[in-house]
């Protein structure tokens, strides 16, 4: 809907846009901790709901840490879907409070990397990982389903784990599909960049948040593990593609982001989704090898 204010501006605000108020925190999982890494996600579940957060982002893989060596040492400290645990977390949540966070997901002997989504009605969805990064591959299965857009108290969130990021498609697609906004469970291992330059994964999720005017909170971990050091990239990104928010010394970045499916109309006659050409972009969704790769 617009309209038109005295001035003659056009509004193209949606009627039913609003404002959450969000926390990515950052953690530093102990790798095969299981029973440590539940006790540090219940605090920081704690922690924002005391202060009013409404929706709380947590790493990739937080229940286990990242750099499990191989599917016996992650069956060891994976967790079904239906873990009580994730119960008693729900259980903490008033009920316009969501958690997103993620875990080490068994099922039957099958180990995914995956996102929980909670609210205090409890599990809302379960995300296994598509894209498999580099060692990953020896220790998951990917997922086979598309990443999913969830229903809850606060709006529709695009759910995706870190490496899924780095395909356009993959945020674009959930924008389409009616995501309100998008979280990202992430673990970024640190890699070169020049000197005063954001990490490239933060400036991918900066032009896909501008690229679909839709608001993308990225959760990356902290620390080191095995030796190897992490981005640090935690980003609140709203649909204008600016970061916004900063980092406490918890590691903590609070912002307030506005929910508004107008926002895709950037002008008096352009709409980032309604202008696409689809029938012009066969090559972004062809199966099989692109011709570089002939």
């Amino acid at each position: 809907m617009t309209s038109t204010d005295p001035t003659g501006a056009i509004d193209h605000t949606d009627p039913d846009a609003r404002s959450v108020r969000v926390r990515a925190q950052e953690l530093a999982p102990v790798l095969g901790d299981l029973a440590g890494n539940l006790r540090t996600i219940e605090a920081a579940i704690r922690d924002a709901v005391a202060d009013g957060v409404q929706l709380l982002v947590l790493p990739e893989l937080a229940t286990s840490g990242y750099y499990l060596d191989g599917p016996e040492v992650a069956r060891a400290v994976a967790l079904p879907s239906d873990a009580p645990v994730f119960a008693d977390w729900a259980s903490l949540l008033p009920e316009d409070t969501v958690v997103v966070v993620g875990f080490c997901e068994r099922d039957g002997e099958t180990i995914h990397n995956s996102a929980l989504v909670l609210g205090a009605s409890g599990t809302l969805g379960v995300y296994r990982k598509v894209h498999l990064w580099d060692e990953e591959q020896t220790v998951f299965v990917a997922g086979r389903e598309t990443q999913p857009v969830v229903e809850t108290p606060i709006g529709r969130l695009g759910v995706l784990v870190c490496y899924d990021l780095e395909f356009p498609e993959v945020p674009r697609g959930l924008a389409l599909r009616g995501a309100d906004l998008l979280v990202v469970p992430t673990n970024w291992p640190l890699v070169d960049r020049p000197v005063g330059e954001r990490a490239p994964e933060v400036v991918q999720a900066m032009a896909a948040a501008r690229a679909s005017a839709i608001p993308i909170v990225c959760c990356d971990r902290s620390g080191t593990e095995a030796g190897k050091p992490w981005t640090e990239g935690t980003t609140i990104i709203p649909a204008d593609g600016w970061p916004v928010g900063a980092k406490d010394a918890r590691g903590r970045v609070d912002a307030t982001v506005r929910i508004d499916r107008g926002a895709t109309r950037i002008g008096p006659r352009n709409d980032v989704l309604a202008d696409r050409r689809p029938e012009l972009y066969g090559a972004v969704t062809a199966q099989g090898s692109s011709d570089r790769h002939r």
